[in-house]
């Protein structure tokens, strides 16, 4: 089956942007021509690729043809590079899906070596991000998973170790008998997302199954670092985030031998493309020079 560029590039418009109207304005389009481009993609495959909703969102099949749209995009970004002809600043985007922790001490700063190459980021617990470059949404992503998903290429990064931090005021207050199962049970822990399981792996693995703490759920990196350091609760911090709170004493750690290592690994599109080399480049390079174990 040969599939129709304007077709693909309409379905993905309607999908980054949203509505069948914002897709209109970016692709300088009306929104009947649109919605008639996505409807004759539907029509040639049988299937329906959009799910009506606000904002849209692809079915299985729908993710599947955003995918060949974002591949046959970056391969004519590609083409324009190789070429040397002239294109738009910054249209060469790199869809990456990074975990919260990464973007917000090592990655960020190897992206910023990075000319030429605008992105379009989007946070991911490392656990789930593989679910992107299956879905369509991402080129690349940081997992933590080193089984490759189907099209996709794996590397290891490295690993960040993560350790049981809190302020010292929660400690005097919840843990001033010793950190046990039973303490552990009665204070409040920080939890990133209900997705976020590494608190209660840490936990399981120091006292066993049932332990079951109050819970602050903070979605952002620097906003959980903030809510341990003021005493809402006790959290699994990476080393990478609290070397000077530690040294001024901001933060204790519960204990001082105990740690969870969370490997990491690039996985991205088995496609040619220079844009992202470099992006994988540049990550490959920081994670060795000592951001990750």
């Amino acid at each position: 089956m040969d599939f129709n560029a304007d077709q693909l590039r309409a379905l993905a418009a309607v999908l980054d942007h949203g509505s069948f109207d914002a897709a209109a304005t970016a692709l300088h389009l009306t929104t009947s021509a649109v919605s008639q481009r996505v409807k004759a993609l539907e029509v040639r495959t049988g299937c329906v690729l959009l799910k009506r909703t606000r904002p849209v969102s692809a079915t299985e099949p729908g993710a599947v043809l955003l995918r060949l749209a974002r591949q046959i995009a970056a391969l004519e970004d590609d083409a324009v590079e190789r070429l040397g002809l002239k294109s738009q600043p910054g249209r060469s985007a790199v869809q990456l899906v990074i975990n919260a922790d990464s973007l917000s001490t090592w990655v960020l700063p190897a992206l910023a070596e990075i000319e030429g190459t605008s992105f379009e980021l989007a946070l991911e617990d490392q656990d789930y991000s593989a679910d992107s470059l299956r879905n369509g949404t991402a080129m690349a992503a940081v997992t933590s998973s080193p089984e490759p998903v189907q099209g996709c290429s794996v590397t290891p990064l490295g690993t960040m170790r993560y350790r049981p931090a809190a302020s010292p005021g929660f400690v005097r207050r919840f843990f001033s008998g010793g950190w046990d199962a039973a303490s552990a049970s009665q204070a409040p822990v920080v939890v990133f997302n209900r997705r976020d399981a590494l608190q209660s792996r840490f936990l399981e693995t120091a006292f066993g199954p049932g332990i079951d703490p109050p819970r602050h759920y903070v979605p952002a990196s620097w906003d959980f670092l903030q809510a341990v350091r003021l005493g809402f609760g006790w959290g699994m911090l990476p080393d990478l985030q609290t070397g000077e709170l530690l040294s001024d004493g901001s933060l204790v750690l519960l204990s001082p031998d105990a740690f969870l290592d969370v490997p990491l690994f690039w996985q991205q599109w088995r496609v040619e493309l220079p844009a992202l080399s470099r992006v994988a480049a540049a990550l490959s390079t920081a994670a060795g020079k000592g951001f990750l174990y």
